[in-house]
């Protein structure tokens, strides 16, 4: 929306955070925000850059990064997330993993034993060069824009509806422009699957809370045991999926809440054969009028409220309650202090678990974050944040 571009991460220009390349729109990420990829791991690589300057090729940054820092592990990573795209294609990299390590505790050996003391600049020219053998599977736009999500958090490259921009805008509405003002009526909509969870209910059947996002945003969609027992093998994650429903913005005891739901009615996979097939209308699918507002008058005295008749109706009906959990408020008084948010972020990395982690921010406490990762809020935890923050800085609610 800024027009800002960001690039993925890459072991010769990214820094351990995000960073603004210079004189351009463009934001690096940073290779701390790279699943898997340790503060080690990523601080052996700045220092044999710092030390020696940018990696010439793959075999360079093999000789002079520490694999014993930087293992197999952090490598697949980074890989995945593109950081070496500069210096092969990441299908034939990931089949040569075992090779590439291989080599560099052959040449960090060699180093080590004072063959170079020895043999002067001599060494490079001994040591066989690395041999990447050619994969026999080419990783598709799918399978790389899969990485990109679980390993960045986001689709950096491309999105996977991109293809589907024509059908989805003639067959479906886009979720970021339904509200909760359209609450009971009947919507459409599309998008790929980012998380499929199922329950059983108290009478032994399958539920499912559905994740779906399209270009414009994410909604939870229900699906109940009946049509569960239809479509529940449809519902996995990255399927494309169009649903109908009825979009329910009540809680259980029918008060309007922004957290917009659909009850689907029913639910289809949008095959590729589809997507082929299907022929442009040009013609837009219209969202639906939001539910009409209470009319109030007063009728001898007494206020007398009108409502819809839709509103009048019994309420749709609701999933069984989850168990709510309490989440950790972080008070961050001083945002800009850069060093105590990194120390702050190192501290959650250790606690992983299934509880929301809120930043209050500033001292006016006008500002909230909700962080994109879940804690386990431990005693040690609370302990280390009080720590680093104070002891009215964390609390869990």
């Amino acid at each position: 929306h800024m027009g800002l571009q960001v690039l993925a991460p890459d072991v010769n220009q990214s820094f351990a955070e995000f960073a603004v390349v210079p004189d351009t729109n463009q934001i690096r990420f940073g290779m701390n925000a790279v699943k898997n990829v340790g503060t080690n791991a990523v601080e052996e690589i700045l220092r044999a850059r710092k030390e020696g300057g940018e990696f010439a090729s793959l075999e360079d940054f093999l000789k002079r990064v520490n694999v014993r820092i930087v293992n197999r592990k952090n490598l697949e990573s980074l890989v995945k997330a593109g950081g070496f795209d500069s210096m092969g294609d990441r299908s034939e990299l990931l089949f040569n993993l075992d090779n590439m390590l291989a080599y560099a505790v052959k040449v960090q050996k060699d180093a080590a034993e004072g063959q170079t003391d020895l043999f002067g600049n001599l060494l490079d020219e001994m040591i066989a060069p690395l041999a990447l053998e050619k994969s026999p599977n080419q990783i598709g736009d799918h399978e790389m824009l899969q990485w990109e999500r679980e390993l960045l958090g986001l689709y950096l490259s491309s999105h996977p509806l991109d293809k589907y921009d024509a059908y989805f805008t003639e067959q479906t509405m886009p979720i970021g422009n339904l509200t909760k003002e359209m609450d009971n009526k009947v919507a459409t909509v599309g998008g790929v699957v980012m998380d499929s969870r199922s329950i059983v209910t108290k009478s032994g059947s399958k539920m499912a809370f559905v994740k779906l996002e399209d270009k414009s945003g994410e909604m939870e969609i229900i699906v109940f045991p009946k049509l569960f027992e239809e479509v529940g093998d449809k519902l996995a994650q990255d399927t494309v999926l169009k649903i109908k429903g009825k979009l329910n913005a009540k809680d259980r005891d029918g008060r309007i809440m922004d957290d917009l739901k659909i009850i689907a009615d029913d639910i289809t996979v949008v095959t590729p054969e589809e997507l082929t097939n299907y022929k442009a209308t040009g013609k837009s699918m219209k969202s639906p009028k939001a539910s009409a507002k209470s009319l109030a008058t007063d009728v001898g005295g007494v206020k007398v409220t009108y409502k819809p008749v839709d509103e009048l109706r019994a309420p749709a009906p609701q999933p069984e309650p989850e168990e709510i959990k309490p989440r950790l408020y972080v008070h961050v008084k001083n945002p800009d202090d850069h060093d105590s948010l990194l120390k702050l972020k190192q501290t959650f990395n250790n606690f992983p678990g299934a509880h929301e982690v809120v930043l209050v921010l500033g001292l006016d406490k006008k500002s909230a974050m909700r962080m994109p990762f879940k804690i386990e809020p431990a005693e040690d935890l609370q302990t280390s944040i009080a720590g680093l923050l104070g002891p009215d800085c964390v609390a869990l609610k």
